[in-house]
């Protein structure tokens, strides 16, 4: 029992540090930027996510699938219009090739990659690491084909859901009519169990991946469990939130866009305090994050890229002032006490004057005795 005890309480003092750490590195803002970049993201993000998924799956039931989840998320209106969203952007594909088809598909997935490069810059200054100078055009280039491989992983989670639920809802109608309904309950927490880790397998790819650092994979699945279930208990109040609230209806026709800012921004927040916690627990147990070969650390430097961290730049202000200080300090006492040269320096100009002044007085007594 009492194992459990210190178990419970070290456990807890890993998410009061991680909080503390986490709330230090601004993450609202940061969550914010990541809901701006989601919104224009989202449309060629879905168009290819369905894209893969339909490809082994039907894709009106992808479709349907996606439809319903942002419908528990953010309401059947805003489901739907994200839905015309989705068949509008793959209503521009066409069959014939021609520039402007090629520039659409480019322009598609380079929006699509758009948030994920975003994260990858905020993990990094989390993280303390960045590509080396020589290597920013090429890891740029690099960083979105990746960032488009991730998006595929997420259509195959995605596909892998579809099929484990629909296996399990035939399994469960078929256990109603033949056995007993009560089961059904066993078979719904196992639709639950099977979303979870879908979830808890999407974080562990972004923590281990995304980010140009090296990390354990015995981390980044405390981190990816933990992240996963706070964004589970986040979905189902928000969702809550949103239905009996309705907070985007005050913005008319934009209601749909500010729901999903607000909604992205609020994951947003998870993603980051799951990243924190990943990074806390590894240093904890003394395994530091490294960069990749690609990569180098930023220990010890000013923050002042997306991520502000307020520890940083107090102590680089205060830092700043004290060296100010000793500035207008050493300045103060050379004035009171000027150095044994610069006395050495100033009576030898007073003693050429000196001279000088003899020389004039001897110069105009022998013009006048002469």
């Amino acid at each position: 029992m009492s194992i459990v005890i210190a178990k419970i309480k070290s456990f807890g003092g890993l998410l009061k540090e991680t909080f503390n750490q986490w709330n230090e590195r601004e993450p609202f803002n940061n969550s914010i930027i990541i809901a701006y970049y989601t919104i224009f993201s989202l449309p060629g993000l879905l168009v290819i996510i369905i894209n893969v998924a339909g490809y082994f799956f039907e894709t009106e039931a992808v479709t349907g699938r996606v439809t319903a989840e942002i419908q528990g998320i953010v309401g059947g209106d805003s489901a739907k219009d994200v839905a015309q969203i989705v068949t509008n952007a793959r209503g521009q594909d066409n069959d014939a090739i021609s520039l402007s088809s090629i520039l659409s598909i480019a322009t598609l997935l380079f929006g699509a990659t758009g948030v994920f490069y975003q994260v990858q810059q905020i993990l990094n200054k989390m993280w303390e690491v960045k590509p080396k100078p020589k290597q920013k055009l090429l890891k740029l280039v690099k960083d979105r084909i990746f960032s488009f491989g991730l998006i595929l992983v997420v259509g195959f989670l995605l596909l892998v859901s579809l099929l484990l639920s629909a296996a399990l809802t035939a399994v469960s109608d078929w256990m109603a009519n033949y056995v007993s309904e009560a089961l059904n309950v066993v078979f719904k927490a196992m639709d639950f169990i099977v979303s979870l880790g879908v979830i808890t397998v999407l974080f562990a790819a972004i923590y281990k991946f995304l980010p140009d650092a090296k990390i354990k994979w015995r981390d980044v699945w405390i981190g990816a469990i933990v992240t996963s279930i706070l964004f589970t208990i986040a979905k189902f109040l928000l969702g809550l939130y949103f239905g009996n609230s309705d907070p985007g209806s005050a913005y008319g026709a934009a209601g749909t866009i500010i729901l999903i800012m607000l909604w992205v921004s609020y994951a947003g927040l998870i993603l980051l305090f799951g990243a924190e916690f990943t990074q806390v627990y590894a240093s904890k147990h003394g395994r530091k994050i490294r960069p990749t070969e690609v990569a180098v650390s930023t220990e010890g430097e000013n923050d002042n890229g997306a991520i502000v961290n307020k520890k940083t730049e107090a102590h680089s202000k205060e830092k700043a002032k004290t060296k100010t200080e000793q500035q207008h300090k050493g300045v103060k006492t050379e004035r009171r006490n000027p150095p044994n040269d610069e006395v050495k320096k100033r009576s030898e100009k007073k003693l050429s004057f000196g001279q000088f002044v003899l020389y004039l007085v001897i110069t105009k007594i022998k013009k006048v005795l002469s």
